[in-house]
């Protein structure tokens, strides 16, 4: 069970002659990643609007098949039917390329995620550098959405978008530096294959080291301000922006926003998974007869819960909180968790060591975050009425 999906591919591909086998293995391998994870985000639109509705005393999707479960399918119907609009004044080229552009990308970037032993489409001795790079493009069709809208509530909305995307992307890559130094390698796989292994009961995840967990923290809020989540949905702040870049964006166009930013937070979570969580690895030593992609797709749900409590629960920042929090906390208590993992690295192994980096990390988060609240960077706003 645990490598039947890489023999059923392995069984496909050497039906195929001896010239096309490569072609038609990234083939399968690209239909596995889109069919997989598309259905996984349609199961997540539901599984959210549900978690919502209880946590705001309300039903949620209750009428579209028993208990609401084929919703999905029926605003998929929907987003196929709807009319294309697009306003007079854009420029339709990139408003019509925008929204591809943000899909491909986060394709590409889940390509080098591994899902379970050998389930890798695509494993580079660099995939880490490889996830970074191609998610950069995801930043170029959110301005060409805004711009090419010729509307000033997209531009805006686009504008916010760029800027909180290049603060957080920041201490996102910063984050993943520690595990980088720790493991000694750049590849995925590497790095999941270097977290094998038990401390007694526990497993050798780099969660379970002072240093690995608040790279995780950092990383996670890096993950929900790059991915539009909540408490940092300001570009699509409804009330200030209407729905920010893809204001003018409707059908199946609207769709495929949509679907993009679910396929990377799933991206992001699967390398947070990887870095921090061990990838496939079983978190007991009995259970590593579960398949390892089992294990892979339980955190990814476990992350995916808590993005959906977070949003139920945190009220949307203000711009200035956002943009103070990325530069004036997380930027530097990244760096500084650089400095602890180059510690824990030349510590000798014992208590001493867990001890001292553990000490160091909540000190720099007191100092930071201390400095932040004098600087009432993160007090309550003072409202002032017109007397």
């Amino acid at each position: 069970m645990d490598q039947i999906f890489v023999t059923l591919k392995h069984w496909l591909v050497g039906l195929a002659p001896g010239q096309c086998q490569p072609v038609l293995s990234a083939l399968l391998s690209a239909a596995s990643l889109i069919l997989g994870f598309a259905t996984l985000s349609a199961l997540t639109t539901l599984l959210e609007r549900k978690g919502l509705g209880r946590m705001q005393n309300r039903y949620g999707p209750n009428r579209v098949g028993p208990c609401g479960l084929l919703q999905p399918i029926a605003d998929g119907l929907k987003a196929l039917t709807k009319e294309d609009v697009v306003p007079q004044s854009a420029d339709k080229v990139v408003h019509f390329l925008a929204p591809i552009v943000l899909v491909v990308p986060v394709l590409l970037a889940l390509a080098v995620v591994p899902m379970g032993r050998n389930m890798t489409a695509l494993d580079a001795d660099a995939g880490v550098l490889f996830f970074f790079a191609v998610g950069a493009a995801t930043e170029l069709s959110v301005f060409m959405a805004g711009w090419s809208s010729r509307n000033k509530y997209s531009l805006l909305g686009a504008m916010r978008a760029i800027a909180q995307m290049i603060s957080y992307e920041v201490p996102l890559i910063l984050s993943a530096v520690t595990v980088i130094m720790a493991a000694g390698s750049l590849s995925t796989v590497g790095i999941v294959e270097a977290q094998a292994g038990y401390w007694g009961l526990l497993p050798r995840w780099y969660l379970l080291t002072p240093w690995g967990f608040a790279g995780f923290v950092l990383f996670m809020i890096a993950a929900t301000a790059e991915s539009n989540r909540s408490p940092f949905d300001l570009p699509e702040g409804e009330s200030e922006l209407v729905a920010g870049y893809y204001t003018e964006y409707s059908g199946f166009k609207f769709a495929l926003f949509f679907l993009g930013e679910y396929l990377g937070l799933f991206a992001v979570s699967g390398l947070g998974i990887t870095l921090f969580l061990g990838g496939w690895q079983a978190p007991l030593p009995g259970l590593d007869c579960v398949p390892s992609w089992v294990w892979f797709f339980a955190k990814l749900l476990g992350l995916i819960a808590g993005f959906i409590w977070v949003r139920g629960t945190l009220p949307r920042l203000r711009m200035d909180q956002l943009m103070g929090l990325a530069w004036k906390f997380m930027l530097p208590m990244a760096m500084a968790n650089i400095l602890i993992a180059g510690l824990w690295r030349f510590m000798s192994t014992g208590v001493t060591r867990w001890s001292v980096c553990a000490l160091l990390v909540c000190v720099a988060c007191l100092l930071l975050g201390g400095a932040m609240v004098e600087r009432k960077q993160l007090a309550k706003r003072t409202y002032r009425y017109a007397e």
